[in-house]
């Protein structure tokens, strides 16, 4: 339990008819009654002024007195612990928005004994009191994020605890297995059941699918929650930027006749069928014939590189094989490379055709981009963990899939072992994702995500 009382404002900036200000703490309960004057009752909404803090006054007339100063009216709400977000007592003071007022029973807070939040510190409260465990808490800021339904139903899922019982059933089927070989090097082989590896062998292998299921599950969440990075690449004047307006349904980018009118990436959000999206219309591919559209060519290739999707472009008179045209250094490390032929009303071709004159092949482009997000939430390797993943549950499931891996290898081998070493690093791993263990790394991944607020 924490000994320290911390607030914030709740609430985003700017002007607006309510904000929040969230205490939470030892103190909360003694720090609503200073700055209201009003004992909070949990379970009671009461109105009250918010007070600044008292100042003593001396008069010749009154002698000393205690004065202060309304900054506010508004609603008090108080939670007793273990009865909140946190766990610990919380006072909530519902006061106007705008630029002042909030900052003002902030400061009151600060006067009356509280600190300033940590960012993600109220949540994180609330996971090392046990009123969340690591997916719930991280599916509150993937819902708080969420830019399209389909994000915010699956994050709502995870704060659900659907998930965590999941992965709960995991952790202790990992620990079992892990118990289960532990206990059998205690005692000689002489007296282990004919069927124990066998049995060992087909209880990690159900263990390890899984697992799988689960990474692909939260491989999916991190698409939802960062964005797929969808690029237009190809030559110039090939039509990127027209489907970037049609796909858009607005004219963001200039189109023009004049080849290279895009000198730099333009990057805007999409929502696809409930697959959030950055797409980015490119700078044409080609020998460069300045210094800028040089720079624009190498930004085109990095943003290739790191694509989850590369639309590829070409006229149907493009004269190569669409699998040639980004040229050696420009393939997508990992992503998925769709080939579209484009400008499809003036001349057809190889690939997908699509015209954003016309509309032919728009319904097929925007499937194959879905399809696309499909295959890729599925496709999960240690590499794009360790580079892109750190900040999420993904390494911990990752790390707990290659343990288990190796859980396998050495069960067929029949060395108990190494398998009961690898059972217990899976173990491990799945044990950080349920609260029943943690590193401050994971924690300081996650909490540093969010906002002060929160």
């Amino acid at each position: 339990m924490s000994t320290d009382t911390i607030a914030a404002i709740a609430t985003a900036p700017g002007r607006a008819g309510v904000a929040v200000v969230r205490v939470s703490g030892p103190e909360a309960l003694a720090i609503g009654e200073r700055i209201t004057g009003r004992q909070p009752i949990a379970g009671e909404v009461r109105f009250a002024r918010f007070l600044d803090r008292p100042r003593r006054l001396s008069t010749a007339i009154d002698g000393d007195r205690v004065a202060v100063t309304p900054i506010d009216e508004g609603l008090l709400l108080t939670f007793r612990a273990p009865r909140s977000y946190t766990g610990e007592d919380v006072v909530e003071f519902h006061c106007h928005g705008g630029a002042v007022t909030p900052r003002r029973v902030l400061e009151a807070c600060f006067s009356a004994g509280a600190r300033l939040a940590r960012r993600g510190e109220f949540t994180e409260r609330a996971f090392l009191n046990g009123k969340l465990d690591y997916d719930q808490a991280e599916s509150v800021i993937n819902l708080i994020d969420a830019k399209t339904v389909r994000a915010a139903d699956a994050a709502l899922a995870g704060l659900s605890g659907r998930r965590a019982n999941e992965l709960r059933a995991l952790y202790t089927a990992a620990l079992d297995a892990s118990t289960r070989v532990e206990h059998a090097l205690d005692i000689s082989e002489e007296e282990l059941p004919p069927d124990f590896l066998p049995e060992t062998r087909r209880q990690v292998e159900a263990l390890a699918a899984a697992v799988g299921q689960a990474l692909r599950k939260a491989n999916e969440g991190h698409i939802l929650r960062e964005g797929a990075l969808v690029v237009l690449a190809g030559p110039p004047n090939v039509g990127k930027s027209s489907l970037l307006n049609v796909l858009l349904e607005t004219n963001r980018a200039i189109v023009s006749d004049v080849p290279g009118t895009t000198r730099d990436s333009i990057e805007e959000w999409l929502d696809l069928d409930g697959w959030p999206i950055r797409l980015v219309d490119t700078a044409g591919l080609r020998a460069a014939g300045d210094a800028i559209e040089a720079e624009g060519v190498r930004r085109s290739e990095e943003l290739i590189a790191k694509a989850d999707i590369v639309i590829l472009l070409m006229p149907a008179d493009g004269g190569r094989p669409h699998s040639t045209a980004l040229g050696g250094d420009r393939q997508p490390s990992s992503g998925v490379l769709i080939d579209v032929t484009s400008k499809c009303d003036l001349g057809r071709g190889d690939g997908l055709n699509v015209s954003a004159r016309t509309g032919e092949g728009l319904a097929e482009l925007r499937q194959a981009i879905v399809a696309a997000l499909e295959r890729r939430a599925g496709d999960v390797t240690d590499r794009e963990t360790a580079d892109a993943f750190s900040a999420s549950g993904l390494a911990a499931l990752c790390a707990a899939q290659k343990a288990l891996a190796d859980a396998l290898g050495t069960a067929v081998a029949g060395d108990l072992v190494l398998c009961g070493n690898a059972l217990r690093r899976a173990a491990d791993g799945l044990g950080e994702l349920v609260g029943e263990t943690y590193s401050d790394d994971l924690l300081e991944n996650l909490f540093s995500r969010f906002c002060v607020g929160k």
